[in-house]
């Protein structure tokens, strides 16, 4: 074994990636297929650890496999324009303010069911009320709201 190469654990342990998703990469292509000793033991290179990192970044940052995919490609010919990488990220960042905005209003109309509760008995009770009446909840109105700003 070469100095470089490292087996699957090390890199795994070094990436913070799972050896199961490392495998799984591998399997869809993400990460190219590794080197084998003669035991059939995967070795790893720098450059698969690097790319590696790369991929549990992005998944971490919420990108989709496909976006990633999209992007390892670019990644590998760096003389391209950087106009899809551009894109891929306004992309990314557009669902972000829409999760955003959807977890202000569900905070908003959760505050609102807290505060409409009297503490009393359940047939009084204003969260199970909105709970039960979907149309009383003032959530997807929030949302639409916030998203159209």
């Amino acid at each position: 074994m070469q100095q470089h190469e490292m087996p699957i654990g090390k890199v795994s342990e070094a990436s913070g990636v799972k050896v199961t998703t490392i495998r799984y990469y591998e399997q869809i292509g993400l990460l190219p297929t590794a080197a084998r000793t003669h035991g059939n033991r995967r070795l790893y290179d720098q450059n698969d650890l690097n790319r590696l990192t790369f991929i549990r970044h992005s998944r971490e940052l919420g990108f989709e496999i496909d976006a990633i995919r999209t992007l390892l490609v670019l990644q590998d010919d760096p003389h391209q324009p950087c106009a899809d990488a551009d894109a891929i990220a306004k992309a990314r960042l557009i669902d972000v303010e829409q999760r955003i905005a959807s977890l202000v209003a569900l905070k908003a109309e959760l505050q609102r069911m807290v505060v409409g509760c009297s503490h009393g008995q359940v047939e009084d009770c204003r969260v199970i009320e909105i709970l039960a009446d979907h149309g009383k909840c003032r959530h997807h109105d929030q949302v639409a709201e916030i998203t159209a700003d």
